[in-house]
């Protein structure tokens, strides 16, 4: 049991270190780019790197047989919260740059390179880390592995806003990738405050 307690952080670990390079990587080529997407995936990247040690400190309460209910409930409010001030930003940046009050994002080889590597990672991270919440019967460990699917989902919609940018010129469809995040993130918010509730 201790060797897949280990097993299951070292994995949340790892998509911890990931989300900080991620952050990093998609905030600078996203303000090089002008890309409201690769922005606002960093963003994200940084939200989730707080989920993620949440999780952490949360497997380890569960693990010794500890409830900290107050605490818990306050970092879910504060998660619930991150989400909804990201979708908001996410509408205010993308309709200033279809409007024109933004310059036009510009195609990142950069971005394309990390969004495909957020992908493959993420796929493994769902498998590896459902395998283990099964052995263990963690429900925290099994709702961080579907986020990590959920970040495939957005992977691929930045992959396309990015992508047609890049082969097509389509500008456009950058900060329109960027919108189809939004129910994601709502969905999300959402959750974060419903969990909390129970």
């Amino acid at each position: 049991m201790d060797k897949l307690r280990k097993s299951a952080l070292l994995l949340v670990w790892i998509g911890e270190i990931w989300n900080l390079l991620e952050m990093g990587v998609a905030l600078w080529s996203g303000l090089r780019a002008d890309s409201v997407a690769l922005v606002a995936f960093g963003l994200d990247s940084f939200i989730e790197l707080f989920v993620g040690f949440v999780l952490i400190w949360r497997l380890s309460k569960e693990w010794k047989g500890e409830e900290e209910q107050d605490a818990d409930q306050k970092a879910l409010r504060v998660i619930g919260v991150t989400f909804f001030l990201l979708a908001a930003f996410i509408l205010l940046q993308s309709s200033a740059t279809l409007l024109g009050w933004l310059p036009e994002p510009r195609p990142s080889l950069m971005g394309i390179i990390l969004v495909l590597a957020s992908a493959l990672l993420m796929t493994a991270l769902y498998f590896l880390k459902t395998d283990i919440a099964g052995k263990l019967g963690s429900r925290s460990l099994r709702a961080e592995a579907v986020e990590s699917l959920i970040c495939d989902l957005q992977d691929l919609t930045l992959l396309l806003g990015l992508g047609l940018n890049a082969l097509l010129g389509w500008w456009w469809t950058d900060p329109v990738a960027a919108l189809l995040l939004i129910p994601f993130l709502l969905k999300e918010g959402r959750e974060a405050f419903s969990e909390e509730e129970e």
